[in-house]
């Protein structure tokens, strides 16, 4: 078999079935549906999250077909193939929750190895839950082949008494002791219906401009996301053709769009966590006081869940995020020249998008904010001294003192909680619960919302070095680095000490003098590893800190 006139489009699958010596690896493809003729195609590999674990995933093989279809009509070979995905909402709260942020790795790796051992040219990532998308663009950018990101699109609210629900408002009810039965919060495919992670994260990867127009903001059973598919297919090729990678998309401009539009939505905190992560591996300098800056001059605009009134599907009515973004950037708060997917620059794709219709109140005028600088709020001090990260919109209030209690696990402090041993005043601490100690970071949703539940959300307060759902609200700060594991000043608070979070002066602080700190430390052991075989044992092995991502790959 000879190259082709187009092997510039073929760099990698020309090294796997080009020329005689290749014709085991022909053979084996044909096996799998390969014509003589899709040798001489580029080879898209189309990576699915598909799977009956999660509604977030269940329709994602369906999409894949369309990614595939839209490939092979624009004279390319698609190949789809699979990686895992787990359900942070069903598992939430058990023992099993320590698994979800390893499953961003484990995306990651499975997505570099396939593409990587088959010789793709390109690639299009489709994922749904929330741990999906930073793996596939972690995935992307080590890979660094023309690629795109399709987010497989949000789930329709359910209605219970004609007030819309989601799977969060069944969390709550059980800290209100509910009786009635909710069993219509989950009406279908998609993931999970407020601006929690899984939204967040689709509509940050958008402004970073690594998927199509729109993609963030589709309902997951809808004929737009099939056709958000199919292009992204046909896109890829285009990639392909004019030769532009991840990394002439995945810029520090085009991080801090990203970081942006995070603000502006009232995002979740994951997302601190996870663009850290997918800037480590575009190898682009990002860190946790960029979202300090940034946040000084980018309000809060969306009255989205959790916080707010509306879900994605609503936005998705009156246009999804592009309006938004359009007055962001004639605000000069986006950087327009940065490159896109469509092989345009986000000004060019925003041209011509039209404003939200008069009337609506869900996303606010920037001369109106909801909050005038960021909800996501990075606080330092002798709690924090490589940092912490707080979600503040402001209705909780800017300022919390009170007294601690402290527990060593999620399941202590959410038992004490509904069993209303958390009063008035205290500062609920989670430790034991980071990168390496949990191992796993495990999301905080259930205690969380327990205490919203038991109506206590302005009231009390909770610290945790573990992190939290896209679905949490109220006084709550995480991400607190150095982890407790590791001997951070987590690990030597008492019962009854007093702890201030201040989002004004960006502070969390343990009001114990130097001393005793100094003496707690010294008398501190760390506690055994939590487990010391498998994939649990190997990640705290490798695992960083939450203050640079909590990444696995950073071995120098």
């Amino acid at each position: 078999m000879s190259h082709t006139d187009d092997n510039n489009t073929r760099t990698f699958s020309s090294q796997v079935v080009d020329g005689m010596e290749r014709a085991p690896s022909r053979a084996m493809l044909h096996a799998v549906g390969f014509s003589n003729a899709d040798f001489l195609k580029p080879q898209i590999g189309i990576a699915s999250t598909w799977s009956m674990v999660t509604p977030c995933n269940m329709h994602i093989n369906r999409l894949a077909d369309d990614a595939a279809a839209g490939v092979n009509n624009a004279n390319g070979k698609a190949v789809v193939f699979n990686t895992i995905t787990i359900s942070d909402g069903i598992s939430m709260g058990t023992e099993g929750m320590k698994y979800s942020l390893v499953s961003r790795e484990v995306i990651a790796d499975s997505i570099e190895t396939v593409v990587g051992c088959q010789g793709f040219d390109g690639v299009v990532a489709i994922g749904g839950c929330d741990k999906n998308m930073p793996g596939c663009m972690i995935a992307l950018s080590r890979l660094n082949r023309p690629a795109i990101f399709v987010y497989g699109g949000t789930i329709m609210p359910g209605c219970h008494k004609d007030k819309k629900l989601d799977v969060v408002s069944v969390f709550e009810a059980v800290g209100a002791r509910a009786n009635n039965k909710i069993d219509d919060a989950i009406p279908g495919a998609g993931s999970c219906g407020g601006m929690y992670t899984a939204n967040t994260m689709a509509s940050a990867i958008e402004a970073l401009g690594m998927s199509l127009p729109n993609s963030s903001a589709q309902a997951a059973i809808s004929n737009d996301k099939r056709l958000d598919c199919e292009r992204a297919g046909a896109a890829v090729l285009e990639l392909l053709k004019k030769d532009i990678k991840p990394s002439d998309i995945m810029t520090k401009e085009a991080f801090e769009n990203a970081i942006t539009v995070v603000i502006a939505l009232g995002g979740s905190t994951n997302a601190v966590l996870h663009i850290l992560a997918m800037a480590n591996a575009a190898k682009v300098d990002i860190t946790l006081d960029d979202f300090t800056r940034i946040g000084k001059r980018v309000p809060m605009l969306a009255d989205l869940k959790p916080s707010g009134r509306y879900s994605m599907a609503e936005l998705v009515e009156i246009g999804g995020i592009q309006p938004l973004m359009k007055a962001l950037l004639d605000a000069g708060l986006l950087h327009g020249d940065c490159l896109t997917v469509t092989g345009k620059t986000l000004a060019e794709n925003l041209a011509e998008v039209a404003p939200y219709p008069e009337g609506q109140d869900m996303i606010h005028d920037l001369s109106n904010p909801i909050k005038k600088d960021s909800h996501l709020v990075v606080l330092y001090g002798n709690l924090a001294p490589e940092g912490a990260v707080a979600k503040i919109t402001g209705k909780e209030g800017l300022r919390f003192i009170g007294i601690a209690k402290v527990f060593d696990a999620e399941e202590q402090a959410l038992q004490s909680i509904l069993n209303g041993d958390i009063v008035k005043g205290d500062v609920i601490v989670i430790r034991y619960e980071g990168p390496k100690g949990g191992p796993g970071m495990r999301e905080m949703l259930s205690p969380t919302s327990a205490i919203m539940g038991k109506g206590l959300g302005k009231e009390v307060a909770l610290i945790t070095d573990g992190r939290f759902s896209g679905g949490t609200h109220g006084f709550v700060v995480g991400h607190i680095t150095p982890e407790a594991y590791v001997g951070g000043p987590l690990a030597i608070v008492e019962d009854g000490d007093t702890i201030l979070i201040d989002a004004e002066n960006n502070e969390l602080k343990l009001n114990v003098n130097e001393h005793e700190i100094a003496r707690r430390l010294e008398k501190w052991q760390q506690p055994a590893p939590r487990y010391t075989r498998g994939v649990l044992a190997k990640y705290a092995k490798l695992v960083n800190s939450a203050s640079l991502g909590a990444v696995t790959d950073n071995l120098d």
